[in-house]
């Protein structure tokens, strides 16, 4: 807690919460480059549970 008026947090990651940069920053881009196939097969999923 910051001594200003109103109160403030600031949070930070702990060296745990750093080591996640990196593999989530690579799930997070393979989600993006494959997010039209990933919709592709949502939809088609979709369309055999309603029939």
């Amino acid at each position: 807690m910051l001594p200003t008026w109103p109160g403030r947090v600031e949070y930070f990651l702990s060296p745990l919460g750093e080591s996640l940069r990196e593999p989530f920053g690579r799930l997070y881009d393979w989600t993006v480059n494959n997010a039209d196939e990933i919709r592709a097969h949502q939809r088609d999923y979709e369309q055999r549970v309603q029939s």
